[in-house]
């Protein structure tokens, strides 16, 4: 005759706890949740019940007493970007590490899905957000983050929002980028940006005129293209620029992404980079010292990214005094896509000469 199956032991409850400490239950609670401070013996004796008895107290009735989900939220632009998935790895290390769950919300750069996003705080689904926008603002958003509380801005600005900050130094990525292009000799320099009116785009483009203005060069306006921050723009931008009768030599491509698609437009146009063609990306997202040739990128750490913002978004919730953030710190990573400019201006492969060039369309 089989034995009948073992009862797995009753799990140990607050007070078993708060007898073998000889404390009351209300102390045993309140030590836990941090809102008591006792004297060293006595919190030991809880301590040492907890570990004996392996007590662990119920999740909700925790978060139920604290009035919080202890639970965070990220709202990405774009998931499929790889320097964004980078940062929300690393977000969820940081917030797991730190007590919290983390849940991410995909917005595909849609601001009507931002904006109901950021409602799961009022609906206390979240005890705060990490947002990551990428287009301008229309009003709706900021005006949403200044009637919500905690939400922390990452990566790109929301004007006029209430909230702490965290962004990476672009402008000195973009001198870097810039410098180390004219340290090549090279004078016909080109800017590939996203959307203008973002701050990275500002600051970046401000900062590349600065460093052409400090060579004593002045920019071509036929050399700067503003689109997304995708390869469909930095493909059409390598197509606009083929059609120029001076094109560029050298090409700041303000995120890795923009350069990925000016390598496939120089593919298809016969264009050898960096014989014909430098280039200098922003991100250096993984896999880029993969490419042929492996690309000359500004460094920004989303390690750095990930945690350092979930650091601030949990002060934030703690009432915490938030001071500027410092920005990320950024670097130029030099590989193999700059070379010095060719004495003679390259030909897209199938176009003999200016004159008989006409437009190429993505």
């Amino acid at each position: 005759m089989a034995e009948p199956p073992m009862k797995k032991p009753a799990a140990s409850t607050i007070r078993n706890v708060a007898h073998a400490a000889g404390v009351s239950v209300t102390t045993v609670s309140r030590h836990l949740n941090g809102r008591i401070k006792l004297p060293a013996e006595t919190s030991e004796r809880i301590r040492a019940a907890v570990a004996k008895l392996e007590y662990r107290p119920n999740a909700i009735a925790r978060r139920l007493s604290k009035g919080r989900s202890e639970t965070i939220g990220l709202i990405v632009s774009d998931i499929s970007y790889p320097f964004f998935a980078a940062i929300a790895s690393s977000a969820e290390e940081e917030a797991s590490r730190l007590g919290y769950s983390l849940v991410m919300f995909n917005s595909r750069n849609i601001a009507a899905k931002e904006l109901a996003f950021l409602s799961r705080i009022d609906d206390a689904q979240v005890d705060g957000i990490l947002l990551m926008t990428n287009h301008p603002d229309d009003g709706a958003l900021v005006e949403k983050i200044n009637a919500c509380s905690n939400v922390v801005l990452v990566d790109e600005d929301v004007p006029g929002a209430v909230a702490p900050r965290l962004f990476a130094d672009n402008r000195l990525g973009a001198q870097l980028a810039t410098d180390h292009l004219l340290a090549h000799g090279h004078e016909a320099i080109a800017f590939v940006g996203g959307p203008p009116a973002l701050l990275s785009s500002k600051e970046r483009f401000g900062a590349f005129k600065d460093s052409l203005g400090r060579s004593g060069l002045r920019m071509n306006p036929d050399h700067v293209f503003f689109g997304d921050y995708d390869e469909q723009s930095g493909l059409r931008a390598i197509l606009q620029f083929a059609t120029l009768d001076n094109p560029p030599t050298a090409i700041f491509a303000s995120a890795d992404m923009l350069a990925l698609g000016i390598l496939q437009g120089c593919r298809r146009l016969g264009i050898t980079v960096p014989a014909d063609l430098s280039l200098v990306g922003f991100d250096d997202i993984r896999n880029v010292d993969l490419l042929d040739p492996p690309l000359t990128a500004i460094h920004q750490s989303a390690e750095e990214f990930g945690r350092r913002a979930v650091g601030l978004l949990i002060d934030h919730i703690n009432g915490a005094e938030i001071p500027d953030a410092a920005p990320v710190a950024v670097k130029l990573v030099v590989r193999h896509s700059v070379a010095a400019p060719r004495t003679r201006q390259w030909e897209p492969a199938g176009n003999a000469s200016s004159e008989n060039r006409t437009p190429i369309r993505a």
